[in-house]
């Protein structure tokens, strides 16, 4: 029902990028990523605006994934109405913080999220039940680790029924560390292997929200992170460039 689910769930790496509505997202999401990644945090672009998008991406490869403004139900509601099967909601620092997100994303009796009809890619269905145990069961909740209070309730957030992926906020978390940008450091490098022992202990993935950009994904792999984006316009232009190459002008 959920190929990235069923992706995490296997332990396989998986890949995605950030997009905005404004780009033809239904050539990237069969250009061989996991997951498209829509953001109404750090962007111009308000939820409402994503659903002709999300609607382009029906029987691709990639699965739209919506990273919300704040933890509120009413964004999560408007994410999932849209079409996402797949919700990143920032700044999640405690284990009650962590089971208000799931609540807003499962229907009852799982959580509280308000129904307005089928929403989504999910399949046919005999009956509604069915439709509403699938979601409940099949879409992807990633709470967003970026600050020192996070780090100290690690454990307690990622043991929230629900929750599938602990994915680090790069820049907000190096930060709170001390070492604004510096992702190479001992300091940041010692809470990457925190989050990463964590997610492990609870059998769920750890994640970046993106590589920086002089650094290697698979440094980042070999710690034990199996959930990032990585930019599409370069590797675009790269590909352009070696097919114009081979034409003799």
């Amino acid at each position: 029902m959920n190929a990235i689910k069923d992706s995490i769930k296997s332990g396989r790496v998986v890949v995605g990028t950030t997009v905005t509505p404004n780009v033809d997202v239904s050539i990237l999401a069969d250009a061989g990523y996991d997951f498209l990644l829509f953001d109404t945090q750090h962007s111009a672009w308000e939820i409402k605006q994503l659903q002709p998008s999300i609607q382009t991406m029906r029987g691709k490869q990639a699965a739209p994934l919506v990273r919300v403004a704040a933890n509120q139900a009413y964004q999560i509601c408007f994410a999932l109405d849209a079409g996402a099967r797949g919700i990143v909601v920032p700044m999640v620092n405690t284990r009650e913080e962590a089971e208000a997100a799931v609540r807003a994303c499962r229907y009852f009796p799982l959580g509280n999220r308000s129904n307005a009809g089928v929403r989504g890619e999910w399949g046919e269905f005999k009956n509604y039940r069915d439709y509403l145990d699938t979601v409940n069961n099949e879409l992807v909740i990633v709470p967003m680790i970026e600050t020192n209070q996070s780090l100290e309730n690690l454990d307690a957030i990622a043991s929230v029924p629900g929750v599938d992926v602990l994915l680090i906020g790069p820049s907000d978390l190096s930060i709170e560390l001390g070492v604004p940008l510096d992702y190479s450091c001992d300091t940041y490098q010692r809470a990457l292997d925190k989050i990463a022992a964590a997610a492990a202990k609870r059998g769920i993935a750890a994640g970046m929200y993106f590589i920086p950009p002089e650094m290697d994904p698979n440094f980042f792999v070999q710690k034990g992170f199996k959930f990032f984006t990585m930019p599409w316009g370069p590797w675009a232009t790269a590909g352009i460039q070696n097919g114009l190459s081979g034409i003799k002008r």
